[in-house]
């Protein structure tokens, strides 16, 4: 005899308008982000020569080329320090935005077969590509720690703002990765796109040269690019140069809360179609 109790029915529709946030949702996710970080971090060593040589090549040889045409050919100033020293400090923060945001502007891309079959927070995908990046960071700045220490410079007290830095370095990644992880979903083109969007920031960047070679009216419109104050903000506590301008790292910082508001918002109100455009 059938029962004639009826079945409940539980019927999910995509959220109308402009999604929530939800952030209670990722924190319940938050082992699959542990698992996603780590998977990325062995899928990006994974048959691999030179294993996390890598992560020291890159700032390594950048730092060499930059302290030959610039430091000796052209004689760009490094506020009295060591020229490679000078270069490798700005280094160090740049590839690890870099390399994140290169990761994070495609992981969406990348795991489309996820995507479209499984489902959890999407805003895992480029968070996890952001995080899983810290390790060449840190590796990096273990050279660094040498570097300084090659050079005998000893950190004042402004080392206890590196933290700060970090973070910053970090939350940028990731509001410039949100952004461009979404609209590469759409578009297909700003995959070919981020390597020149890189490159392009890159010389936009105080690496090469001091941000005091900016003009003095310029320098606010030139913390509009957050990697500035991030640039700076490391020099600063590692050499002790002088501390960044309050105004120019307000903007910097103002950019960046700006990037993530409406790159989080913006995420979540595209995730509704990742699955069917992907």
């Amino acid at each position: 005899m059938k029962s004639s109790i009826p079945v409940p029915t539980a019927v999910i529709r995509p959220a109308e308008g402009w999604a929530p946030l939800d952030l209670k949702e990722l924190w319940a996710y938050r082992e699959l982000l542990y698992f996603m970080v780590w998977r990325d971090i062995k899928v990006r060593y994974k048959q691999t020569a030179m294993g996390v040589i890598w992560a020291v090549a890159q700032p390594v040889f950048t730092m060499v080329v930059f302290s030959v045409f610039f430091g000796s050919f052209i004689r760009v100033p490094s506020d009295g320090a060591p020229y490679p020293l000078f270069t490798y400090v700005a280094l160090v923060p740049w590839m690890y935005f870099a390399n994140a945001v290169t990761h994070a502007g495609n992981s969406l891309i990348d795991q489309e077969r996820i995507i479209s079959k499984v489902y959890f927070p999407r805003l895992i995908l480029p968070l996890a590509a952001v995080l899983a990046g810290l390790l060449d960071f840190v590796i990096a700045f273990i050279v660094l720690v040498i570097l300084l220490l090659w050079y005998g410079i000893i950190p004042s007290a402004a080392v206890l703002f590196l933290p700060f830095f970090i973070l910053f370095a970090i939350v940028t990644a990731f509001s410039v990765g949100l952004w461009l992880s979404a609209t590469n979903v759409l578009y297909r083109d700003v995959r070919y796109a981020i390597p020149f969007l890189v490159q392009f920031w890159l010389f936009t960047t105080p690496i090469a040269y001091p941000s005091s070679v900016v003009p003095t009216a310029w320098r606010t419109l030139y913390g509009l690019n957050p990697m500035t104050g991030v640039v700076e903000g490391f020099r600063w506590a590692l050499l002790g140069n002088v501390p960044p301008p309050g105004l120019l790292m307000w903007v910097s910082v103002a950019t960046v809360l700006a990037l993530l508001i409406t790159g989080l918002f913006y995420f979540r109100r595209m995730e509704q179609t990742f699955a069917d455009v992907v």
